[in-house]
C-alpha cells in the first residue's frame, strides 16, 4: 500500500497512532472460512481498543500485522515467508511493532515458524482464535514470542466479536472441521472433526444480522450439507434452510460449499420451495474419473455427480451451478482426464473454478506414485479451461432478453468509474454489469435490468434500469459510510483459480472440498 504516514508519537517506548490509539491489519489468504475467521480477528482487535489502518497507509505502518493463513497450496510457506520477510526491517525500525501468524499454516507449522522468522511476536492456530489479544499483550510483557495452538476447538467463532467486511450482506457459520478423508486435503487435520452449531443459534445470528440491515447471508461450512451429522439428524440443512425461509427481511439465502456425497433430495426440495434461496449451486466435482475419484477417497462417482445436476434442474431450471476441478492429480491418465472433459459438456457448468494440482504437505496425495509432470498437467489444464469458457459464454447467452433483480455491489466492477456503470449479482450470482440509473443507488439496493450481452464471466444491461428499489441494506451501507470510521483494511488475498472475478463462494473451508 501507499500514501501518507498517520501521524505518530512515542508512547512508553513505543510508536504509536495519533492520540495513542493504536492501529491492525489484517492480511487474508485462503478460502471463505479464512475470509470469516478474519472477521472475527477483526472483531477482537477492536474490542481491545485497536482501530483499522487507515487505507493508503504505507506497508507496515500498521501497529499489529496479522497474516490469517492458508495451508491448502504448496506454495502457502512461501508466500508468507516472503511477506514476514518484507516487515522484518520495517518491525526493527518500528518499536513495539508487532507480528501475528494464524490459520491453518500455523496449525500446521506451529514450531517452525518463530526459528524461520524469529521477529514474529505471536503465533496461534485454528481453534483458539479469541485468544489472540490476549497473546499480544503477553508477547509485549513479556517480551518473547507466544506460540499457543489448541489441539481442539475453544469456543465456537461465531460467539467471538465480529467487524464485518459487509454492511448489506454476510457469511454465518454453521459448523467448522470435516469428517472427510479426502487425499489431496490438509484441512480436516487442520481443524478438525465437524462440529455443529445449535439451529436456534445460527437463526438468532441471521435474525440479529437482518436486524442491522443485512439482506444477504450465506450458510458456510467445510462441507455445509452435512450439518446435522452431529446431531443425528440428517435432514438438519434442509430444515434450516427452510427456517430462514421464515425470516421476514432476508431478501437472499446462499449456502457453500456441499459434498456430492450429502447432498440428499430433501435439500432440492427446499431450495426449489424457499423463495429466498437462491437459484445457485456450487457442487465440487474435483475430478470426472471414477478411478481418480476414488484415489482421491471421494465417495461418489460420475453417475452419481450427473445425477444430482439433473435433479437440481428439474427441481430450479434457472439454477445456475458451479463447481470445482482438479486436473493432474497423481496416476491421473489422459483417458480420466477425458471423463472429467465428459462431465464437465454434460454437467454444462456456469463456471468453474479449475486448479493445478499441487502438492500439499501432509496429505497422501502427495506421496502417491506417478505424479504427473508438470507440462502435461499445464496442457490438460488449459485444454480444461478453453472448454469450460466455451460452455460458460454459451449459458450465459442464454441470458440475453432476461429482467432479472441485481442486487448492487461494492467494488465488482473494476471499470465501473470508466464506464459510467454499476455492477451486482442477479439471483443466480452471475455477475452483471449495468447502466448507471439517474437516481442514487447504494450497494445492497436491488436494481431490475435487461440483459443485453453476454461475456464468459459476466453479464451485461446496456440500457436504462427499468426500476430501482431502496433496501434497508442499502440504508445500512449508507449509515456505515456515513460513520466516521476508518476505512476497511482486511487485505484479502483470494487466489486466482481458473476464472477472473470468482464469486463469492467458490467453495467452503479448503476451496477443493
Amino acid at each position: 500500500m501507499s500514501g501518507n504516514n498517520v501521524a505518530g508519537e512515542v508512547v512508553d517506548g513505543e510508536q504509536t497512532h495519533a492520540g495513542g490509539v493504536k492501529t491492525y491489519e489484517v492480511r487474508t489468504y485462503g478460502c471463505q472460512m479464512n475470509v470469516h475467521d478474519s472477521e472475527r480477528l477483526a472483531g477482537l482487535l477492536e474490542g481491545a481498543g485497536y482501530v483499522r489502518s487507515p487505507e493508503g497507509t504505507e506497508e507496515g505502518d500498521a501497529d499489529v500485522v496479522v497474516f490469517n493463513t492458508c495451508a491448502v497450496r504448496e506454495n502457502a510457506d512461501n508466500r508468507l515467508y516472503g511477506n514476514l520477510g518484507r516487515l522484518a526491517p520495517m518491525k526493527t525500525k518500528r518499536p513495539g511493532m508487532q507480528i501475528a501468524v494464524g490459520g491453518c499454516l500455523a496449525q500446521k507449522d506451529r514450531d517452525t515458524i518463530t526459528k524461520r522468522a524469529p521477529w514474529v511476536d505471536v503465533v496461534f492456530g485454528t481453534h483458539n482464535i479469541g485468544k489472540l489479544p490476549v497473546l499480544l499483550e503477553r508477547a509485549r510483557v513479556q517480551e518473547e514470542a507466544q506460540v499457543e495452538i489448541a489441539e481442539s476447538l475453544e469456543a465456537f467463532p461465531s460467539t467471538l466479536p465480529t467487524r464485518r467486511e459487509s454492511a448489506y450482506a454476510a457469511w454465518v457459520s454453521v459448523s467448522v472441521g470435516c469428517n472427510n478423508t479426502c487425499t489431496f486435503c490438509i484441512v480436516p487435520a487442520l481443524r478438525g472433526k465437524e462440529k455443529d452449531r445449535r439451529t436456534g443459534d445460527i437463526l438468532a445470528e441471521v435474525e440479529a444480522l437482518v436486524a442491522e440491515g443485512v439482506s444477504e447471508i450465506t450458510l458456510l461450512g467445510q462441507n455445509v450439507n452435512a450439518y446435522g451429522s452431529d446431531i443425528g439428524d440428517r435432514q438438519a440443512f434442509s430444515k434450516l434452510l427452510r427456517a430462514c425461509g421464515k425470516i421476514e427481511g432476508l431478501e437472499r439465502v446462499r449456502f457453500t460449499s456441499p459434498h456430492p456425497r450429502d447432498f440428499t433430495d430433501d435439500v432440492i426440495a427446499a431450495m426449489a420451495e424457499t423463495p429466498n434461496v437462491m437459484p445457485q449451486l456450487h457442487m465440487p466435482l474435483q475430478s470426472g474419473s471414477d478411478t481418480v475419484l476414488r484415489a482421491m477417497r471421494r465417495s461418489y462417482r460420475q453417475e452419481r455427480f450427473l445425477s444430482i445436476i439433473e435433479k437440481v434442474r428439474a427441481a430450479i431450471p434457472n439454477a445456475a451451478i458451479t463447481t470445482d476441478i482438479i486436473v493432474g492429480f497423481p496416476g491421473e491418465t489422459e483417458e480420466d482426464f477425458q471423463q472429467t472433459l465428459h462431465t464437465v459438456r454434460e454437467a454444462r457448468f456456469a463456471q468453474a473454478f479449475t486448479f493445478q494440482y499441487s502438492k500439499r504437505p501432509g496429505t497422501p496425495a502427495a506421496e502417491m506414485d506417478g505424479q504427473i509432470p508438470k507440462e502435461v498437467v499445464q496442457e490438460r489444464y488449459m485444454r480444461l479451461v478453453a472448454l469450460q469458457e466455451e460452455i460458460s459464454w454459451e449459458e450465459n447467452k442464454k441470458q440475453t432478453g432476461r429482467v432479472l433483480e441485481v442486487m448492487v455491489a461494492e467494488g465488482e466492477g473494476r471499470k465501473d468509474g470508466a464506464t459510467r456503470r454499476l455492477s451486482g449479482r442477479a439471483p443466480d450470482n452471475r455477475l452483471v454489469h449495468f447502466t448507471k440509473p439517474e437516481e442514487e443507488v447504494r450497494p445492497g439496493d436491488v436494481v431490475t435490468v435487461e440483459i443485453t450481452y453476454a461475456a464468459p464471466h459476466h453479464l451485461l444491461a446496456e440500457g436504462a434500469p427499468l426500476a430501482v428499489r431502496r433496501t434497508r441494506a442499502g440504508d445500512a451501507w449508507e449509515r456505515r459510510n456515513a460513520a466516521p470510521a476508518p476505512a476497511p483494511g482486511v487485505m484479502l488475498g483470494l487466489p486466482t483459480i481458473g476464472a477472473p472475478a470468482p464469486q463469492p463462494a467458490p467453495a467452503g473451508g479448503c476451496s477443493t472440498c
